[in-house]
């Protein structure tokens, strides 16, 4: 990828581009939830649409128009609904369910229907579906709008679940969702729609099930998911200050998950720390933990270690809900003592 083929632009403008190549290349793409087509002042040429909650897909209607791009009624159950049959009908859909926080509201659908529905009928039923969701503390958004469930999820046979941390990652995973035979759903941290990245132009995809080495080091592996992957960065510069180098790795997708290069990382620093902006019990990073201390034990020369958030919903308080979410300064002090260890 050549220079001049590089853009900077923002997480919200990446999706927007994955989901508007996807739909020009296929006709079958179409785009469904509440205020998608409408919460702006609908014009006589579907002007002004509002684009879902936080504008992501804005400008989506006036091109594909009202057939493709579809307004929903209120019922999370519904909407999730909708887009099952759709895709088992030959379509492709892409949901939008505004917060992470509201697919409890579907999950009958998702649970019972969507990730059922190829294995119970032998595979000759095909459920190409994408649900879109926002996730995520630091914004003041309060317990209702701020879970981040992808764990749940993880847990569910027939579900596939990725977690993008970056511009550059959101394009390249959502495309790939979306041309995926199976149901994804898709977690956006509210951070990353307003984040800065360099994105390629033109239509390209990530695999799913294909972590991603952000940065190489020797003394410790810091797996980190979603926005911690910036903090373990920001972390990692001062680690570097104590001669400690650091190598992070983001799962990208947690379901299915590769181990193989997080092996792979402990074979050669021999230290484990696990980042997750979630709550502790039953968490991918308990998953993580458990999983790797059996596949690497040997390599392992300090015992795992995990940063999550405390076991509580997510405060709307500024000072509670900033010491809720795990910070740079605990990342360091915590791989200082596996370091040392």
């Amino acid at each position: 990828m050549s220079q001049q083929e590089q853009r900077i632009i923002s997480g919200a403008s990446a999706i927007n581009e994955a989901i508007r190549e996807c739909m020009e290349q296929d006709p079958t793409t179409i785009l469904i939830g509440e205020d998608i087509a409408g919460g702006a002042g609908l014009g006589g040429q579907h002007e002004g649409a509002m684009g879902g909650s936080f504008g992501v897909t804005k400008g989506l209607l006036e091109q594909f128009g009202p057939l493709r791009v579809r307004d929903t009624p209120i019922s999370e159950a519904a909407i999730a609904g909708i887009g099952v049959g759709a895709s088992a009908a030959g379509l492709r859909p892409i949901i939008d369910m505004m917060w992470s926080s509201f697919t409890p509201l579907a999950f009958d659908q998702i649970f019972n229907q969507a990730a059922k529905m190829r294995y119970m009928f032998g595979g000759q039923a095909k459920i190409p579906l994408v649900l879109r969701m926002a996730m995520g503390a630091g914004l003041g958004a309060a317990g209702q709008h701020s879970d981040t469930l992808y764990s749940v999820f993880t847990h569910i046979p027939g579900l596939k679940v990725v977690v993008p941390s970056s511009p550059n990652d959101a394009k390249g995973l959502l495309a790939a969702s979306i041309k995926d035979n199976n149901p994804v759903l898709f977690f956006e941290h509210m951070g990353l729609y307003g984040m800065k990245d360099e994105v390629p132009e033109g239509s390209y995809t990530y695999p799913l099930g294909e972590a991603r080495l952000v940065q190489e080091g020797s003394d410790i592996t810091i797996v980190a998911i979603s926005m911690m992957v910036t903090k373990a960065l920001e972390a990692a510069t001062v680690l570097a200050e104590d001669g400690i180098k650091a190598e992070i790795i983001d799962p990208r997708t947690l379901s299915p998950i590769d181990y193989d290069s997080m092996v792979a990382s402990i074979k050669k620093t021999g230290r484990l720390l696990i980042v997750d902006e979630s709550p502790p019990r039953c968490s991918i990073a308990a998953d993580i933990a458990a999983n790797l201390s059996e596949m690497a034990f040997g390599y392992l020369q300090a015992p795992t270690s995990r940063i999550t958030c405390p076991h509580s919903p997510v405060p709307l308080s500024p000072p509670l809900e900033s010491a809720y979410i795990p910070s740079v300064e605990q990342i360091v002090s915590t791989a200082r003592g596996l370091c040392c260890a």
